[in-house]
């Protein structure tokens, strides 16, 4: 229905009635160029597929019009037509004047059979055009008095008329020349215009200015692709976008001048219904380029044409509402786009033959076009009178108020005075509450952390007691009865000391020998050394015991040293044996580490506080078996070491695993723990420049996993 409309519209063309050949174009005074549409003779090949050959049997109608009108199709159009050349001219020029046709192809039907073939359009490089112009032209070679037959195969994707000249290279150069020269002058006033209002957009920063740019370029882009000049100055090689500028331009031109109508006549303010069509129409040309960049002329053609026509009476109504609010430059608006769409209507009714083609329809739309943007710069330089008339305004204003302010500003001040002497006071009273209360929690951390220690020290404490005592009781058992023992050999030595060489000796060792087997010498030999091996024993184990407690002594050492982390982790387990439950299997698996840079005192303190949480978690599982606790150590690719301590415990959830290095998060009863444990674990790895890890599940025990480098950088060293 929209299509039938537009066609209607329009008046078109009525249908061929004429089947009969035209007579002759015959060419007799070469100083005159000559319009040949008249005897040119329309056949339309709906099918696309005609040859030549098939079309020279078809029934061809003359036209009868000045230019001939193809309208908008698309199918192929033929046109047939007879020249006789009567001058002494060799050589005549055919130029058809409608620069935008896809594909166009002359076929000049030769004496002896054949036919000679040139093919232009927009198809076709611009290079193999026989003469350097936008216009098709075609050279003829037809001896005097002589006369050939000739067919236009036509095929457009858009509105397309036949304009078509006859005449000698000078007379047509003459008519191209003229084209060339007013369009030049065209193009300058565009150009003028585009830098005049950049130059006023650099100066005012309004982006109406930058919008209107693109619009005005966008205009005489327009103009040039429906020219021709596009394709013969800008892109000669780029057939695409030779056959798409004619629909992709415009549509750019469309969608710069609505979003230029709302910027000019402030549409978001004055009439929010104009602005959102203005907004639709943005959006229906955008739609535009879909059909277009799927090569579908046709239909990309008529919603251009649609859209065109709407877009232009809802900008002339926009205008008017606009101007009825009292905006003036509405006004400059309603004039320049008059005279747009009068010379836009001027170059549609001329397309549709309503009106004849000359000069006029020919430069009416550049006129129109210049005229338009020409005016609007008028009216956007005029909103500079505006912004300065503001200005002197708000100037004025200002200058008052300011004034008046004056005295105000003055008491102001002395009452700011007082309430900013009154604030600062209660600042500093606030800064100094502030320092005491950062005082009062410096000094509870403190205390706090040496809690956990004095706890780890109590538990320590209690382990090395019971340690030492039972070495210490093994000795104390022993030496009691290794008394007895020393007082039966004494008093064995008395009676051999006893014997006199007078007395009679035998006898006295008779009574010898009756009291060594009283007291059982073998045996007391046999005890004495059983007895001095346990005190032995005893003694090595205290040894033991303070060596360990010696090395995990470190804790207070504030120096970095290099040291051998297996030492600690053994102290470590020395000074803890006796919270090692009996079901308990400690196992080792040691790698050969190097001695690594470290604050030796507070790793230990570490090792403690993970290894007796894993001891206690392995105490708290409700069933117990043959549990173990393993130590593993490694060298890892990254130049790490690597601590893992993995017990059989009761494990963990995933909501206890992220809070564990909290402070003061324990799962122990109240009274039990600080819950600072692991968050100084986690501060001492940290000040190594290393990571913990763990992995744990409830009920499969866990695995805490320590990466320390084997140098403490100097500059944290340096800061802790």
């Amino acid at each position: 229905m929209p299509i039938r409309f537009f066609v209607l519209f329009f008046l078109v063309l009525p249908g061929y009635g004429n089947v009969f050949a035209s007579e002759p174009v015959v060419f007799r005074d070469s100083s005159k160029l000559m319009q040949i549409g008249q005897s040119l003779d329309l056949y339309r090949d709906s099918t696309n597929l005609l040859t030549i050959d098939q079309i020279r049997k078809q029934q061809f109608a003359p036209t009868g019009q000045t230019v001939p009108n193809l309208q908008i199709s698309p199918f192929s159009n033929w046109a047939r037509f007879f020249i006789k050349n009567e001058t002494d001219l060799p050589r005549l020029l055919l130029e058809v004047e409608y620069p935008t046709i896809d594909e166009i192809t002359l076929y000049e039907v030769l004496p002896g059979g054949g036919y000679r073939i040139v093919s232009l359009g927009q198809f076709q490089p611009y290079r193999n055009r026989p003469y350097d112009h936008q216009n098709y032209i075609y050279p003829l070679d037809i001896p005097h008095g002589e006369t050939r037959e000739f067919y236009l195969k036509v095929r457009a994707g858009e509105q397309a008329q036949l304009p078509v000249y006859l005449g000698a290279e000078t007379t047509l150069n003459v008519k191209n020349n003229e084209r060339n020269f007013i369009f030049g002058l065209y193009i300058g006033i565009i150009l003028v215009m585009a830098l005049y209002n950049f130059f006023i957009y650099l100066t005012t920063r309004d982006r109406s200015y930058l919008i209107y740019v693109s619009y005005i370029i966008c205009v005489g882009l327009t103009q040039a692709s429906q020219q021709g000049y596009t394709f013969r100055f800008l892109w000669p090689n780029n057939m695409w976008l030779a056959a798409h500028d004619t629909l992709i331009i415009p549509v750019l031109n469309g969608i710069t001048a609505a979003l230029f109508i709302q910027s000019f006549l402030h549409t978001r303010e004055r009439y929010k219904l104009g602005h959102k069509i203005l907004t639709g129409v943005v959006i229906a040309y955008s739609l535009v380029l879909i059909p277009t960049f799927i090569d579908q002329y046709f239909i990309a053609n008529m919603m251009a044409q649609i859209t065109a026509m709407t877009a232009s009476l809802a900008a002339m109504f926009i205008g008017f509402k606009v101007a009825g609010t009292g905006f003036i430059p509405a006004r400059y608006f309603l004039l320049a786009w008059s005279i747009f769409l009068t010379s836009v209507c001027i170059f549609v009714m001329r397309n549709f033959n309503i009106l004849p083609y000359n000069d006029f329809t020919y430069y009416a739309l550049q006129v129109g076009s210049a005229a338009e943007v020409t005016l609007l710069s008028f009216a956007l330089a005029n909103k500079i009178n505006i912004y300065r008339k503001e200005k002197e305004e708000s100037q004025a204003m200002a200058l008052a108020v300011s004034q008046e302010n004056e005295q105000l500003v003055r008491e102001q001040n002395i009452v700011l005075e007082a309430k900013v002497a009154e604030r600062t006071e209660a600042l500093q009273n606030s800064n100094k509450e502030l320092n005491r209360v950062l005082n009062n929690l410096k000094e509870a951390q403190t205390q706090l952390v040496e809690a956990e220690k004095m706890a780890s020290l109590g538990q320590l404490t209690a382990g090395i007691a019971h340690e030492i005592n039972n070495p210490i009781n093994f000795v104390t058992s022993n030496i009691k009865p290794l008394k007895l023992d020393f007082e039966d050999l004494k008093a064995l030595l008395r009676k051999y000391e006893s014997i006199n060489p007078a007395d009679d000796v035998q006898e006295k060792l008779n009574e010898i020998e009756q009291f060594k087997q009283q007291i059982d010498i073998d045996y007391v030999h046999t005890e004495i050394e059983t007895l001095i091996k346990g005190i032995e024993d005893g003694a090595n184990r205290t040894a033991e015991i303070v060596k360990g407690l010696r090395t995990f002594s470190r804790l207070d050492e504030s120096d970095l040293k290099f040291v051998d982390i297996h030492e600690g982790l053994n102290s470590t387990m020395v000074l803890l044996r006796n919270n090692v439950p009996k079901n308990v299997t400690v196992h080792y698996n040691y790698a050969e580490l190097p001695k690594i840079e470290c604050f030796a005192g507070k790793l230990n303190q570490v090792f403690l506080n993970i290894i007796n949480n894993a001891l206690n978690a392995i105490k708290m599982k409700p069933e117990q078996g043959e549990e173990s606790l393993t130590i593993s150590t490694r060298l890892e690719e990254n130049k790490m070491i690597s601590i893992r301590i993995k017990d059989s415990g009761i494990g963990m959830t995933e909501k206890v695993k992220e809070k564990i290095f909290e402070p003061f998060f324990t799962t122990k009863d109240v009274g039990e723990g600080t819950g600072l444990g692991l968050s100084i674990v986690f501060s001492i790895i940290e000040k190594h420049h290393g990571k913990i890890v763990v992995e744990s599940e409830p009920g499969k025990g866990a695995e805490f996993i320590i990466y320390l480098p084997q140098n403490v950088p100097i500059a944290q060293s340096q800061a802790s």
